[in-house]
């Protein structure tokens, strides 16, 4: 076992502190990555607050992890030692179902095993990337290219894929519009690659404060939703509309700025349910769907189209002793647009 230095939550809705946790021995098939950097997503936050369910305790949440391999199990190809890599949302599947067959292991019949708060395969809790060390199986360790900026690249493992794979599904490219709700942590990264696909990008927002922000990053529009006029101005405009945020939101109203057969995808998760009336789907053809984040051979793919078109996140890089603060301002929305842990700093 590694004893590793870590930052957890010693129980629902307590600050994160400063412990020590084991990791496994690395196995055939494992990778030992020691840790260069940890980004803060929204879900971290979600999860060790106990807002998604009861979990087990203490977790060390981070599923936003960049590093480089201290060691390889005696069957590893993938990977060598001194190799920059990175870990996403998810440390391992079943492999053998419908899904994991067609390289959507996030979409695993038997439950994907999250990177933290999951049930690991020898019936222990996984722990995530607020830590210095990780041990995971080669197949879920992905290749981070030369070029990317490593602590701005960490984003990328989450909140790029998590777009990354819903435009790409639904096919925005050239002559497409497109429109993403919400210029925060995940939205941000999302008109980039649009931008970079070619599509025409359009950031809806409640306000127009970071509307500067949103055209430097690619964005040919953008439009205050507090504003009625917006839903008059842009009725019909789109083929694909994400929506990122994870507040309720008129669904009807934004299903009106699709155009026929256009496709409203959330890959938020508020925690109200869905309310909408079936007339909005019906008259126009249009389609109302959800995408979690991509599989493992769609996020590779990713990182490298992020390479070939030089996209990374918007960070700020943070020591450990400031996650707690951090979390405190992801939620008054006050990062531009993602918090970065330093993992040096948890020594």
């Amino acid at each position: 076992m590694y004893t590793t230095n870590a930052f957890a939550a010693p129980a629902a809705g307590a600050p994160l502190r400063a412990m020590t946790i084991q990791r496994r021995e690395v196995g055939p098939r494992d990778v030992l990555i020691d840790i260069s950097y940890c980004g803060i997503c929204h879900t971290d936050i979600h999860t060790v607050r106990g807002e998604w369910g009861e979990r087990s305790y203490p977790i060390v949440p981070g599923h936003e992890i960049i590093g480089v391999v201290a060691a390889i199990g005696t069957d590893v190809t993938k990977h060598q030692v001194g190799d920059v890599v990175g870990v996403g949302c998810m440390v391992n599947s079943c492999r053998e179902c419908v899904s994991c067959q067609a390289g959507e292991e996030q979409y695993c019949a038997k439950g994907v095993i999250g990177t933290y708060a999951a049930v690991d395969v020898d019936g222990t809790a996984t722990q995530g990337g607020y830590a210095s060390r990780i041990v995971v199986t080669e197949d879920f360790v992905l290749r981070i290219p030369d070029g990317l900026d490593r602590a701005a690249a960490a984003p990328l493992v989450c909140a790029g894929i998590t777009m990354y794979s819903p435009l790409r599904r639904w096919g925005a490219g050239p002559g497409k519009k497109v429109a993403i709700i919400g210029l925060g942590g995940v939205g941000h990264v999302g008109v980039k690659l649009a931008a970079a696909m070619g599509a025409e990008v359009i950031v809806l927002s409640q306000t127009l404060k970071k509307r500067e922000d949103g055209l430097k990053l690619g964005a040919t529009g953008y439009f205050a939703t507090n504003d009625p006029d917006t839903f008059t101005t842009l009725a019909g405009t789109f083929d694909l509309i994400l929506n990122t945020v994870s507040a309720r939101v008129d669904m009807d109203a934004y299903l009106s700025l699709l155009g026929t057969g256009g496709t409203l995808v959330s890959v938020g998760i508020p925690p109200e349910q869905l309310a909408l009336h079936t007339f909005s789907l019906v008259m126009g053809r249009k389609t109302l769907a959800g995408s979690l984040f991509g599989g493992i051979a769609e996020t590779q793919e990713m990182l490298d189209f992020c390479a070939q078109h030089n996209i990374t996140a918007d960070i700020e890089t943070i020591p450990a002793r400031e996650i707690n603060k951090a979390y405190e301002r992801v939620l008054a929305s006050d990062v531009r647009y993602r918090f970065v842990i330093d993992v040096a700093t948890l020594s």
